[in-house]
This record gives C-alpha cells, structure tokens and sequence, in this order.
C-alpha cells in the first residue's frame, strides 16, 4: 500500500500546489493523509477548505493546535471520521482522533493524530491516549499516527514508544521538513514533514509583519505569504502492519 502524507497545508499558496500535485501524482497512491490545520490563512479550517482538500484527493485531513480556530469546525467536525483532530484533547470535546478507512487497494488502514506538551497547549498524555486508542485494533492492522508537537525530543521519545507497533509515526507543526526519515522496527518516522504553503515565507507567513514583531516587539496583524508554493511531505509504503520504504518529499512549482 503506498500513502501519501502531506505537511501542514497554510493558506492559499498550499492549498494550489497541494491540488496541482495531486492532479499530476495523485493516482500514484492508495491512500492520501495531509494537515490541514492552517489551511484558512495559517488558523485553523472551514468548511470550504476542507471540501476543496477532498475534492483534490485528499482522504483523510487532519488538524492539530489551531483546531478550533475557526468556529465552522464545530459543526463539521461531528459530521465526518475524515476530518480528525489531536484525540488526547479532553473527554467531551468534539471530533475524533482516531479512525479506520478502506485504501483504493482495498486494504483497510487506521490513522491517529495526537498533539504533544512540550511548549504547547496542555492536553491529556499523548503516550497513554495512543496506547488506549491501539488497544481497541485488532492485531495486524496498519496504522498512521500523526504527532503534532514541537519538541524534537518529545517526538524522538514518542518513536521509542511506538517502534513496532505502528507501521508510522509522522511529525508536524514545525512548518521545517526534517532530513531524519528512518524506519525503526517497521515503524516509518520522521520528526517533522514540513509544510506545504510559500516556502519563501516566515513559515507560511508574509515577512514585512513578522519582522516588524520581531524588531519593535509590537503586535502585529500577519498575513499570509503569496508567493509559489512547495509540497512538503513523505510518501509511505506499507506490506502488512509494517513500513517497507519512507520517501521525502519537496515538490516545488515552477522548478
């Protein structure tokens, strides 16, 4: 089975290169998971981004710390499994964070998404929630789970946590794609897959407000960079319940 994941989505420079890739290597997989937790200008999602996403290919978005950006996500998140959130948020908040789909192969594939602590917002323990989530599985089945957090360590830590017992473990948030792709026991990893959105940006954002923030230290209003966008992320093949090959992905257009 080959899966395709997709880095964090921002705003409308990601959303383009995102459905222009598609349209010319999408048929090349089985399965495609993307962060789209920025795609509605770099906070959170609505409804007509998350359409747009499916419309292009995409089977199964995620979102992460800027879930509830936007209020829209209240009512969509209840309406469909292919839109997930973080699911060690507490007991009571809407959304899942964990379901199981059927491939275009025809092979049956589960996808998690659990948010880390580390200088983030604090949420129930991603470890434990993870453990509870795979206890329900039946053995064999292959699964994708998506860490969104920000610290190297606390990502390196989840791997040793998971090795073997899930056929990937794919790092976002940072906006930054990692060079560290590696399979450890079957498990696929990579600390982070990076963005997709303006790569000639302040990690999404246009500079001239980032860096007045950063020389005057005043508040500003950010906007979103516009300018071409590259598709960040890896391409994931699967046998099994195990991770055969990672492949990391930088599409840029107009190169």
């Amino acid at each position: 089975m080959r899966i395709l994941f997709i880095g964090d989505i921002f705003a409308k420079p990601g959303l383009l290169v995102m459905q222009r890739f598609l349209q010319e290597h999408g048929h090349s997989y089985d399965f495609i998971i993307a962060n789209g937790e920025n795609a509605a200008d770099g906070f959170g999602i609505t409804r007509k981004h998350f359409t747009a996403m499916r419309e292009a290919g995409v089977d199964v978005v995620t979102l992460g710390n800027h879930t509830f950006d936007n209020r829209e996500v209240f009512e969509m998140i209840n309406e469909t499994p292919r839109l997930l959130r973080p699911l060690n948020y507490p007991p009571g908040v809407p959304g899942l964070g964990a379901a199981s789909f059927i491939a275009r192969s025809g092979e049956r594939i589960t996808v998690m998404q659990a948010m880390g602590r580390i200088f983030m917002d604090t949420l129930d323990c991603p470890f434990r929630a993870l453990d509870e989530a795979l206890n329900t599985l039946s053995v064999g089945e292959p699964v994708v789970v998506e860490f969104h957090a920000e610290a190297t360590s606390e990502k390196k830590v989840m791997l040793y946590h998971l090795q073997g017992r899930v056929a990937a473990l794919i790092g976002t948030h940072t906006h930054v794609q990692t060079a560290d792709e590696q399979i450890v026991k079957g498990t696929a990893y990579i600390t982070d897959a990076g963005m997709t959105g303006a790569q000639d940006s302040a990690i999404g954002l246009a500079f001239e407000e980032v860096h007045k923030r950063f020389t005057t230290q005043l508040k500003q209003r950010y906007k979103p960079a516009e300018r071409l966008g590259t598709l960040c992320g890896v391409a994931l093949t699967i046998q099994g319940s195990k991770a055969r090959q990672i492949e990391r992905i930088q599409w840029r257009e107009g190169a």
